[in-house]
């Protein structure tokens, strides 16, 4: 029997109408459109508007365009994996809610934290269930709302961050495509440089919590930029050594939406063209776990089957990883 790979069939994204510009920030706090383009590249982001409207309500969008693109019927659907930090609610899991709201009903699914590389951990954990012949169409969304824990008088970290999800549907092939490899790691030490302090077991909720502004995003940028370049450049060239791979053969290089700067940094140590690296950070900003995704989906229709990817994150935790892939498909 010839070995099962994972291989991505399908992907549908959805980000938010209201486009916040550098312009409308700069009203808000002590920034300019320079001085955000110098430092981090983005332009605008999206933000998910209306009371009551969560992470679900995007990931939701992107699995609907996923089932429609795919032909893929909900009663089909027999996992879901949601990778976010800003989950609707601290339990249940968004992963459910989403499968609620486009009526998935035949599968168990969870949520999974590994911040801006959490839909790398997804994906490689959902291609693990398909490569043991566990599971037979399971669905990853990448899904965040990061406007709902921003604090928009800090200019270094509301400059940075959009809304969005992506979805991906993952099914089983006799074929030599799909998910090939994965470098995937942790190291806590980090947790002090990127961070939301409060709203956990181990800072509930209080007056002095809301009062000190705990429950937003904190980032000390000068660690976390040394760190980043180092380790997502690092995984990205080790996969490729490990899988025999230079430059020419790569097709595309696809890297979380996090610094124009980190992106140009970890294509130049992999020798990539500008070229054949995918960024939309201009006009989404950091969506957290789904600016991977994203990004494959605005490129869907340049994509190629056999076309050789790798994706590359870093995120708080510190988490990183690389994941190469064979794709699956032409792109329609």
């Amino acid at each position: 029997m010839k070995k099962i790979n994972a291989v991505i069939t399908g992907i549908g994204g959805y980000v938010p109408e209201y486009v916040l510009t550098n312009e409308e920030l700069s009203a808000m706090v002590d920034t300019t459109d320079e001085w955000i383009m110098t430092r981090v590249g983005i332009k605008e982001r999206r933000i998910l508007k209306g009371e009551g409207k969560g992470s679900s309500d995007l990931g939701a969008k992107a699995v609907e365009e996923l089932l429609e693109k795919t032909g893929t019927k909900p009663e089909e659907v027999d996992m879901i994996i949601c990778a976010t930090v800003t989950p609707d609610h601290p339990f249940p899991a968004t992963a459910n809610i989403i499968a609620d709201k486009v009526n998935i009903r035949n599968a168990h699914g969870f949520d999974l934290n590994g911040a801006c590389s959490g839909f790398l951990y997804a994906l490689d954990t959902a291609a693990k269930f398909i490569e043991t012949g566990n599971k037979k169409k399971v669905v990853v969304v990448g899904a965040d709302k990061m406007s709902s824990i921003v604090d928009y008088t800090d200019r270094t970290t509301c400059v940075l961050f959009g809304d969005g999800a992506a979805a991906v549907l993952l099914e089983p092939t006799e074929e030599e495509i799909g998910f090939r490899d994965s470098i995937l790691k942790s190291d806590g030490f980090g947790r002090v440089y990127l961070n939301m302090k409060a709203g956990g077991s181990a800072y509930p909720a209080s007056h002095e919590t809301i009062d000190n502004k705990e429950h937003y995003v904190f980032q000390d940028g000068r660690h976390v930029f040394k760190h980043a370049v180092s380790n997502m450049a690092d995984v990205a060239v080790d996969i490729m050594k490990r899988n025999n791979l230079d430059s020419e053969d790569m097709a595309w290089l696809v890297p979380h939406q996090a610094n124009l700067r980190i992106i140009s940094a970890v294509a130049d140590r992999m020798g990539i063209d500008p070229k054949q690296v995918m960024i939309n950070i201009e006009k989404y900003g950091n969506t957290t776990a789904a600016t991977i995704p994203l990004c494959l989906w605005e490129w869907e229709k340049q994509l190629k089957k056999g076309d050789n990817i790798i994706l590359a994150s870093f995120g708080a935790g510190f988490t990183w990883g690389s994941i190469y892939l064979k794709w699956g498909y032409d792109g329609k």
